[in-house]
């Protein structure tokens, strides 16, 4: 091995092992638009005297290694100390959708090092129209939008508790000025029984789906399910009715009976009082004493 060769060798060595004294991570970061992203620059190189944060190729952030965080003209931009000056924290907030891109560690003068941060969106998700009312067997058309995302989200549906497969509904998606995407979805359900209908919209930033949900309810499962309070309930409500309205029919009656009695007992005390006081006169003449079986009226026969 010539002179130069052996120089080119050892060169590469020496590279090799200073950019393996050096390291970010993580190397790659997904966020949401709003939300906080944390590298972090590792080295065991002591060397080092300036550290400098650059995105997409721009710095926007200095460190001295004496002096500590030099101030930014970026509010958004800061850094904490977590090893004695082996390890730095990059911290960027209310991260935009610009500041997607490379995000580079810069020791001055020994060696750089790159990661690369992806900002996605969160859009809203919504199930069209209210809670479905129908029978058994019959066939419902359910509409889900999911819009203002990036990049296009993963649309799913889910009903009886279960992911509907991607093969039992259509997905249509465009694209806004903004680059956000809007996806929409028709589903089909035959109605079993009562359930809520789910529809899901995620990125792989979001740690839970947005979810919109609508309910289905199915009238004839109540007549069909054995462990089903609602037909007892019904068949009760049914007998309390009748009882009900026969206890108000023989009220009324009695009502009626008494209120005909009512009417009836003046003119019988009446004719008593008049009987009584014919009678009474009768006596008087008499003396007292009174022929029951004298009749006032003339001999009937010859």
């Amino acid at each position: 091995m010539d002179l130069f060769s052996l120089f080119v060798f050892l060169l590469s060595c020496r590279i090799q092992a200073v950019g393996a004294q050096m390291k970010v991570s993580p190397q790659t970061l997904t966020v949401l638009r709003g939300e906080e992203a944390r590298f972090t620059c590792s080295t065991s190189n002591n060397h080092w005297t300036v550290m400098v944060w650059l995105l997409d190729g721009t710095a926007v952030l200095t460190i001295s290694k004496t002096i500590g965080v030099l101030p930014s003209v970026n509010p958004n931009v800061t850094a904490e100390e977590v090893s004695l000056g082996r390890s730095w924290v990059f911290i960027l907030k209310n991260i935009e959708r610009h500041n997607q891109g490379l995000v580079t560690c810069d020791l001055m003068g020994i060696d750089r090092t790159t990661a690369s941060l992806f900002v996605q969106e969160k859009g809203s998700v919504e199930v069209f129209g209210d809670d479905k009312l129908v029978f058994k067997g019959q066939s419902v058309q359910f509409e889900c939008q999911a819009a203002g995302w990036y990049p296009q989200p993963t649309l799913q549906w889910r009903v009886y508790d279960k992911k509907v497969s991607q093969g039992e509904y259509n997905i249509s998606s465009e694209e806004s000025g903004k680059s956000l995407f809007t996806v929409t979805s028709n589903l089909s359900v035959t109605a079993a029984k009562s359930t809520s209908v789910d529809c899901l919209a995620s990125v792989s930033a979001l740690a839970t789906p947005l979810k919109s949900t609508v309910h289905l309810r199915v009238v004839a499962e109540v007549v069909q399910e054995e462990d089903d309070c609602t037909v007892p309930l019904a068949v009760t409500a049914s007998l309390s009715a009748l009882l009900l309205l026969l206890l108000l029919c023989i009220c009324t009656v009695l009502w009626y009976r008494q209120r005909r009695q009512a009417k009836t007992s003046p003119q019988e005390a009446r004719r008593f009082g008049q009987s009584v006081s014919g009678r009474g006169s009768v006596a008087e003449e008499t003396g007292g004493k009174v022929n029951l079986g004298y009749s006032s009226e003339g001999p009937t026969g010859p």
